[in-house]
């Protein structure tokens, strides 16, 4: 079937096709009446607008870009398909880019990519969108973008964002831990170079803190967010002449590298060894036993973050009074933690 144009919702809605393009670019002065004549013809047609074509044909830009840095698969696409989805229900296409978050001409790339693609803005996902003189130069040179961020609590730093409270799930993740009995409790660190690590090592450290456990810093190891990271921080931990009972990975890849560790080293999980992770990926879910985690609705939160870049474009300047919008990851327990062994 030919794909509807914007001729054919004109005709069905019996306007002109100026009238078509103000409702879709949401434009005042058309009655509602006749605005809701045409969303039913668009409707009813299944149309959608051409990002490109309304660029070229308007001074205004009509897509976005997702910038990311992250080696986690799942995690990125998450926030594609977050972004992608407020895109095709507000008539903006999309412009995925990843790029090295170390790079010292990031800004000048990220703002060649802006001039060159037209867009109108962009989605900065984590670490770029927590290096806030990043985040300054590409606002300095008129920008739009919205970040998302890992805090535990709203930055108030001026930029809009959409943040994430890693800390206080894993927090309970510790607790979680602790309650079953656990008293040396690994931590996996992911990437040094993301805010979400420190905030879910801070989240396990305060827990400890507030049960009266010391931390060792013999169970405490660096690492990346990947499977295999977490496959050699576990057997480090496990070669220790006290190992731990419990091993927390910054990540449900990490956990799943360290239930890969444990099984090589013939322990039973959950029995001898429990595991836990954070972001409730397909890892959480096909390992067995599956494993407990933290829930963070990668897709909803990228989702948000896109709606809140193209309300501030359709705000055309105007001052924002919108507070950011924080997310809270909520544990989830599943077969991979239990009490520890009692001993012998």
């Amino acid at each position: 079937m030919r794909r509807p144009t914007i001729k054919d919702v004109a005709e069905r809605a019996e306007v002109s096709l100026k009238t078509v393009s103000r409702v879709i670019n949401d434009e005042p002065g058309v009655r509602a009446r006749t605005r809701e004549k045409v969303n039913q013809a668009i409707a009813a047609l299944g149309y959608r607008p051409d990002p490109s074509a309304r660029s070229l044909r308007s001074a205004q830009p009509y897509a976005l870009g997702v910038v990311y840095d992250n080696p986690n698969p799942y995690y990125i696409i998450a926030v594609q398909n977050g972004v992608l989805s407020a895109c095709r229900e507000t008539g903006y296409g999309l412009q995925i880019h990843p790029c090295d978050a170390s790079s010292p001409v990031l800004a000048a790339d990220l703002i060649d990519l802006v001039q060159g693609a037209r867009l109108a803005g962009l989605v900065l996902a984590p670490p770029m969108s927590e290096r806030m003189e990043l985040v300054n130069e590409l606002v300095e040179q008129g920008i739009r973008l919205v970040r998302i961020v890992s805090a535990s609590a709203d930055p108030h730093d001026g930029a809009p964002c959409v943040w994430v409270d890693d800390r206080d799930a894993a927090y309970d993740i510790t607790e979680h831990l602790i309650q079953l009995g656990h008293q040396r409790i690994g931590f996996l660190w992911g990437g040094t170079s993301h805010k979400s690590s420190s905030e879910r090592y801070k989240g396990y450290a305060k827990a400890l803190a507030d049960y009266g456990i010391v931390e060792d810093e013999t169970l405490v190891l660096p690492g990346d967010y990947s499977f295999d990271d977490g496959f050699r921080g576990a057997r480090r931990l496990l070669s220790l002449p006290e190992p731990p009972t419990a091993i927390f990975g910054s990540n449900d890849e990490i956990a799943a590298g360290v239930l890969a560790a444990a099984r090589s080293s013939g322990l039973n999980v959950p029995y001898d060894l429990s595991i836990a992770g954070f972001e409730d990926s397909p890892f959480s879910k096909q390992s067995w036993p599956p494993l407990t985690t933290a829930s963070q609705a990668t897709e909803a939160i990228a989702r948000h973050a896109a709606y809140r870049l193209i309300a501030e474009l359709r705000r055309d300047g105007n001052v924002d009074t919108h507070p950011n919008e924080g997310f809270s990851p909520v544990l989830v327990v599943r077969g991979s933690t239990a009490p520890p062994r009692p001993k012998a």
